[in-house]
């Protein structure tokens, strides 16, 4: 099961023959017993494993943030991987420094994962902000110190580095000691390893995006298996042409966010994004992955359904085309052979008046999965319907795309009186479940309120707030 890999762990060069489906944790603390990245949740949630990774992108090192406990060290061929050891000097790095000023570090497990995650800002911005700071490291718990220190300790790191240079910034944060010295060659380094191709064999049936579902679902499964690495494939792109907006599956949720084409038709995308999944999983996770992972309540795949997204599914030799509403068949189930995975992800972009809105509903604002969510695309003409898709999560088996819902208010006008007829009709075609995020009735009154919401805040000139929320 091994294969031949070849990184750079902080400053040394690594080139064994390893289990790429290894998780990065594993190799780090088990294999170089490096101990200053922690072992906690082993499920990404909690971000004391994370890790800074760099790989070349046009030529130049390209710096993020993962969690080493579900990241394949497949994925880490030609890549730059520093843990805490990578960072450390004989004084404190200025965060460090300041991270023990304000008291920001208390048993100090957490402590490697919020440094790696502040340095991580620091090397992908020259202008910091606050909020900037706050969302690199949201994806990091601590227990003790009730995170205003650590709020602390971030904005005087950021008052200190107000005059970054854009054109040399790694010299720039040596300089600043943000950096240890070893940065500074990096990318020569990087540009001088002869990578090896990452293969599975022909029989191959589990394929790895990013792992950040598989490595928490079957980690000891996987290391007996022959997989198949898809980061070896470069489906990571987002590109239009001829009216049409195609994604590789390989493409990553923080690639998806900060897409300047998406933003063209959800304008809301950043903040729709922000609510699904910290940045060290955003980093990791890839669209195909999350597809395939076919959870009923997939934020991502309830948006691509609104979209009217159509799959292109390969075998390594042949390819086909699905509808992606056509792809969950029951929980779980899919449409596809097992030596399939998902290549592509295209739709067709929306012309003339068009508007879009995603609405979710969650124990938690923010990094939670969803009780019901739902979205929405809709073409008007006169403040008629001519087009509508409309899809909801946590409603059924499967993601739903409200196929009778959406042929009922076709070519009718925006009212109250045809969303609340639309209401009998939505609730005709779902069956939810009662589970540990609600009752079946709870999840149907859920999905009624994002349905007004949508119309709500898309057609707020046409839709009185007192009056739709009077519906029943």
């Amino acid at each position: 099961m091994e294969k031949r890999l070849t990184f750079i762990l902080n400053s040394t060069v690594i080139n064994e023959e390893i289990n790429p489906s290894l998780p990065l944790l594993d190799f780090i603390r088990k294999e170089k017993h490096l101990t200053g990245t922690k072992e906690v949740c082993k499920e990404g949630d909690c971000g004391a494993c994370t890790v800074l990774l760099g790989e070349l992108v046009d030529g130049k090192v390209k710096y993020k943030t993962v969690t080493s406990c579900i990241y394949p060290v497949g994925n880490c061929q030609g890549k730059h991987i520093v843990t805490i050891e990578g960072l450390n000097k004989s004084e404190l790095l200025l965060q460090q420094k300041m991270f023990a000023d304000e008291y920001a570090s208390q048993c100090g497990f957490c402590t490697p994962g919020f440094i790696m995650s502040a340095t991580s800002y620091l090397l992908n911005n020259t202008k910091y902000s606050h909020d900037g700071a706050i969302n690199a490291i949201a994806g990091n718990i601590c227990r003790c110190t009730g995170y205003h220190s650590i709020i602390r300790a971030v904005d005087k790191v950021i008052a200190e580095l107000k005059d970054a240079n854009e054109s040399n910034h790694i010299s720039y944060l040596i300089e600043k000691n943000v950096l240890p010295e070893t940065f500074i060659d990096i990318e020569k380094r990087l540009k001088e390893i002869k990578l090896e191709q990452v293969e599975a064999n022909e029989k191959s049936n589990i394929f790895i995006g990013g792992g950040s579902d598989l490595f928490v679902q079957k980690p000891d499964d996987l290391l007996e298996r022959d997989v198949a690495f898809l980061e070896q494939q470069h489906l990571n792109y987002i590109v239009e042409n001829n009216n049409r907006i195609e994604l590789g599956g390989g493409t990553t949720f923080e690639q998806f966010k900060q897409s300047e084409i998406l933003r063209k038709i959800i304008p809301t995308l950043e903040r729709d994004i922000d609510l699904i999944a910290s940045l060290p999983i955003r980093n990791s996770a890839t669209i195909g992955g999350n597809l395939s992972n076919a959870s009923p309540i997939g934020d991502l795949t309830i948006i691509l359904l609104a979209l009217s997204s159509t799959l292109i599914l390969s075998d390594g030799k042949n390819e086909r085309e699905l509808l992606l509403s056509e792809y969950y068949l029951d929980y779980k189930k899919l449409n596809k052979k097992e030596d399939e995975f998902i290549k592509a992800v295209w739709f067709e972009v929306p012309q003339n008046n068009f508007h879009f809105s995603f609405e979710k509903v969650s124990k938690r604002t923010y990094l939670d999965i969803a009780s019901v969510n739902s979205a929405m695309l809709i073409e008007t003409d006169n403040n008629k319907i001519k087009n509508i898709f409309i899809s909801a999560g946590g409603i059924a088996p499967i993601p739903k795309l409200l196929k009778e819902t959406n042929k009922y208010l076709t070519g009718k006008g925006i009212s109250i009186d045809t969303i609340d007829s639309a209401l009998t009709v939505m609730q005709s075609e779902i069956s939810p479940i009662s589970d540990v995020r609600g009752s079946a009735e709870y999840k149907r009154l859920l999905l009624n309120q994002l349905f007004k919401a949508h119309f709500l805040k898309l057609f707020p000139e046409l839709i009185n707030e007192k009056e739709i929320y009077a519906l029943e």
